[in-house]
C-alpha cells in the first residue's frame, strides 16, 4: 500500500481510503466489520464517514454508520486508522438532522462533532469535513448556476473559528472540505490566513472517468495549495465496473436498489461507458481496476474513496493501487474522453 501526506498536516493516509456509506443499508453489522478487518489487513489506514450515513439518507438509519464503525474502534482498532467523518449542511430534505438547518456555527458544530464522538466510541477525529456547503451554490451534480443570496448562511471566519476551538479541544486533529466550489476552497484559505485560523487539508469532491470536471477548477488550487483530493465516486455507483452494460440489472445493486441515483445512469454515460469497456477488454483489464488506477494516477489526487458491497469487490477495489496504466491505455482513454467529455458532471 501507498502512503502520502494528507495535505500539510503530516497525517499519513493511503491511496485507498475506505468507504462506508453502505454500512447499515446495504450491508450489516457484521459485514461492515469483516470490511474493516480485511482492508486495515491490506494496509488500508484511511476510514471515511459522516453524521448522516448510510445512504439514501433516512431518518430511521441516521448515525448507524458511525455507530458499527464505533463498534469495530471499541475492539481496541482505533490506533489503526485515520478516521475522518463530516457534518451534514443545510437542507431542507433532511428535517431530522437539526431540523434541516444545519448551519456551520460554534454551536452546531459542537453538537455534530460530540454526537459523532459518542458513536464512533473515540475521544477524536483525524480529519472533520464541512458535507458541502453553508451556502446556495451548485454541488451534488447541479447544473446551471443562479445565483441567490443567504443572510442566514454562516460566515467561513465563523466556521473555521468554531472548527479552530474543537481543533485546540484535541477532538480533531485536521479540517476539510466537501462537495466544495473553487470559489469556495479559495475563501477559505484566504479566510484561513488572514485571520489566522486553521487552513484546510483535503476536499473530497467527486472524479471518475465520468466526471473530471474537478480537473478544470479545483486540480491548480489543490497543487499550489497543498490541498489533498479524496476523490468520492471513483467508480460513478457501480457504473465504470462495466455490470450495468447492454441493459443488465445485476440483483441487489445500488441502481437496483435505489432508482433514484440517476447522476451517472445516462445514455451519454452509457456510450462513454461502452468505450471504457473496449479498452479494459482489449487490454485484458478488469475495467473497474482501470477506471480505479485512472484515478489513483492523477498528481492531485490523495486518496480515493472506494466503497463495496461484499469482501470480492473490495479486494478488486484495493488491488487497483497496484496497477500502472500504460501510456496507450492513458491515450485511449483521453481519446474517449475528448469524444464525451465529463457526460455526468
Amino acid at each position: 500500500m501507498q502512503y502520502v501526506n494528507l495535505g500539510r498536516t503530516g497525517i499519513r493516509v493511503s491511496k485507498i481510503c475506505l468507504g462506508s456509506m453502505t454500512w447499515g443499508q446495504q450491508n450489516s453489522r457484521s459485514e461492515a466489520h469483516q470490511q474493516l478487518d480485511y482492508a486495515i489487513e491490506r494496509g488500508v489506514n484511511f476510514i471515511d464517514t459522516a453524521e448522516m450515513y448510510p445512504s439514501p439518507p433516512s431518518s430511521t438509519t441516521q448515525g448507524l454508520t458511525e455507530k458499527l464503525i464505533g463498534g469495530w474502534v471499541a475492539k481496541g482498532n482505533r490506533d489503526k486508522v485515520v478516521l475522518a467523518s463530516k457534518i451534514s449542511g443545510p437542507a431542507v430534505w433532511l428535517t431530522w438532522i437539526r431540523n434541516g438547518k444545519s448551519r456551520f456555527t460554534e454551536k452546531n458544530i459542537r453538537a455534530a462533532l460530540n454526537a459523532s464522538l459518542r458513536r464512533l466510541q473515540t475521544d477524536y477525529i483525524d480529519l472533520y469535513q464541512l458535507h458541502w456547503p453553508d451556502r446556495p451554490t451548485n454541488y451534488f451534480g447541479e447544473l446551471g448556476y443562479f445565483h441567490k443570496q443567504d443572510p442566514d448562511a454562516t460566515p467561513i471566519h465563523e466556521t473555521l473559528s468554531a472548527l479552530r476551538g474543537q481543533l485546540d479541544a484535541g477532538k480533531i486533529r485536521a479540517i476539510g472540505l466537501s462537495n466544495e466550489t473553487p470559489w469556495g476552497m479559495m475563501q477559505f484559505i484566504n479566510a484561513a490566513d488572514y485571520h489566522g485560523l486553521p487552513r484546510i487539508a483535503s476536499i473530497q469532491n467527486p472524479y471518475n472517468l465520468l466526471n473530471r470536471i474537478f480537473e478544470i477548477g479545483h486540480a491548480e488550487i489543490t497543487h499550489r495549495e497543498n490541498i489533498g483530493l479524496l476523490a468520492y465516486s471513483p467508480m460513478a455507483f457501480g457504473m465504470l465496473s462495466g455490470k450495468y452494460l447492454r441493459g443488465a440489472r445485476p440483483e441487489k445493486a445500488r441502481l437496483i436498489l435505489f432508482k433514484h441515483f440517476k447522476r451517472y445512469d445516462t445514455p451519454e454515460a452509457k456510450e462513454a461507458i461502452a468505450g471504457y469497456r473496449q479498452i479494459a477488454d482489449e487490454y485484458h483489464l478488469s475495467m473497474a481496476q482501470m477506471s480505479l488506477a485512472y484515478v489513483n494516477s492523477r498528481t492531485f489526487v490523495t486518496s480515493s474513496i472506494i466503497g463495496a458491497t461484499s469482501l470480492q469487490q473490495l479486494g478488486e477495489n484495493i488491488d487497483s493501487q497496484d496497477i500502472k496504466l500504460p501510456k496507450s491505455v492513458l491515450r485511449e482513454i483521453e481519446r474517449i474522453h475528448l469524444h464525451n467529455a465529463n457526460p455526468c458532471p
